[in-house]
């Protein structure tokens, strides 16, 4: 008998119509992962992307855009507020010439999103209520940077177990100060300052190229916005937006989880539509532990070359290595000779995958020290946020329950190079970023196939 999965999928008019069954991943491994794949749009981006469109009355249109959850989510609060939405293929054109409705109580899944719809809502329609924070389980997500901005800004917000309130007069631009360079909140703020009363500065912005990419969206629809060298952002509000074609930037972390699949099983894959400039902290941690990479016409060509080394990482805002492609690397340092430390200042809790790694065979010890150089503000807190993986070790199947997204992807590859069977269950956190995932790796060689149960 099956079992009701978590997601509901909506139709045209953003009607839920159907409850899925539960999905596995049957995954043999130890075959090498060779050939070539195209990124889809980034998934980190599409989400940031359709909220703005709110911002206008006019018609956008999004192309690259990947079939995901994510891009799912996204369009079910579009459509709640009032967004006409067409979605063919790769692209949406969605316009919302009215704002019908300021409120979101229910999202069929709990998502980072919902935060980012606040700003466009009160600079709409002066209201706004949304569903608190969710997302995958890698730790608490805070929404301090963003409420705090917010309200400097001018709106009154409150909030319960379920929802977030906010009301406003009219948002003014503000010195905005963060203690830390939140992508969300300098996102947020964004949001809100193009078309506030006055200029806005945020200072400690983060630089994230999804950062950008939404900064390039704001300025096509008309916003006035200034990047700086010193994580500087300053905006000019604007008294109106226009609609924009906007083609999406592609999936980095998809580069890097590509990229290492090939290296870990010693094959080969050109990923097309990598972008170097997006990936300059990933490919240097990728050479120093023994793989390489060739950048041609089209993308960027990923390999091993020679034996594979241990290796110290530490994550970092961009432009320093990224928290989502520690996983994927673990996994590939369980492969390398000698020991490799991942020392994580992002999230202070991102290492529940390390169990399942260590059932399939993989020698690895979490600590509550800073096990690397950079500064870290968890000094001293008792989280476990670095990681000792010695290595090679040989990996073999398991039977393993995905968390979120990025361990899904570790588990993934790590099910690649094990000898035997491997199977997933929970891979609606992989549906959530990764379109058709199995298709395209089977087209690598990869032996995995999708189950209902």
């Amino acid at each position: 008998m099956g079992y009701y999965l978590v997601y509901r999928i909506l139709d045209k008019n953003g009607i839920f119509c159907y409850l899925g069954y539960m999905e596995q991943f049957i995954i043999k491994g130890g075959k090498p992962i060779s050939g070539e794949i195209t990124l889809r749009g980034a998934k980190n981006a599409i989400g940031n992307l359709l909220v703005a469109t709110l911002l206008t009355d006019e018609e956008c249109v999004l192309t690259n855009v990947p079939r995901n959850k994510e891009t799912e989510i996204a369009l079910e609060i579009c459509r709640i507020v009032g967004s006409e939405v067409a979605y063919m293929q790769d692209t949406i054109r969605i316009q919302t010439s009215h704002i019908k409705n300021p409120t979101v109580k229910e999202l069929s899944r709990k998502n980072r999103i919902s935060i980012l719809a606040l700003a466009p809502l009160l600079v709409r329609t002066g209201e706004a209520h949304v569903p608190v924070v969710g997302g995958d389980r890698i730790g608490p997500r805070p929404v301090d940077f963003h409420i705090e901005a917010l309200r400097k800004m001018g709106a009154e917000i409150s909030f319960d177990d379920s929802l977030y309130s906010a009301k406003t007069a009219g948002l003014t631009g503000q010195e905005i100060y963060f203690p830390y360079p939140s992508v969300g909140a300098t996102q947020t703020v964004l949001l809100a300052a193009v078309c506030a009363a006055g200029h806005t500065t945020i200072h400690n912005a983060a630089v994230e190229p999804e950062v950008k990419e939404l900064i390039r969206l704001l300025q096509n629809m008309g916003a006035i916005i200034q990047w700086e060298t010193d994580r500087r952002i300053r905006i000019e509000g604007v008294l109106h937006l226009k609609g924009v074609s906007h083609r999406l930037l592609p999936d980095r972390l998809e580069a890097a989880s590509f990229a290492i699949m090939a290296i870990a099983t010693n094959g080969e894959v050109f990923v097309r539509e990598a972008v170097q400039d997006h990936l300059l902290a990933f490919l240097n941690a990728l050479r120093r532990i023994g793989g390489d990479y060739r950048v041609e016409e089209g993308g960027i060509r990923f390999y091993r070359n020679g034996a594979l080394n241990g290796v110290v990482i530490e994550t970092d805002t961009h432009p320093g290595f990224m928290t989502d492609w520690q996983q994927p690397m673990a996994v590939l340092m369980t492969q390398a000779e000698g020991r490799s430390i991942i020392h994580e200042t992002v999230y202070e809790d991102r290492f529940g995958y390390i169990e399942d790694l260590k059932r399939m065979g993989a020698n690895a010890q979490i600590a509550k020290d800073c096990l690397g150089a950079l500064p870290c503000r968890f000094k001293g807190k008792g989280y476990n946020h670095s990681c000792i993986i010695t290595g090679p070790t040989p990996l073999h199947g398991a039977h393993i329950a995905v968390p979120d997204i990025r361990a899904g992807m570790a588990h993934v590859i790590a099910a690649l190079v094990a000898e035997g069977e491997s199977v997933l269950s929970g891979i609606e956190h992989l549906d959530r970023g990764y379109e058709s995932l199995d298709e395209r790796l089977r087209s690598l060689g990869a032996d995995i196939q999708r189950v209902g149960v």
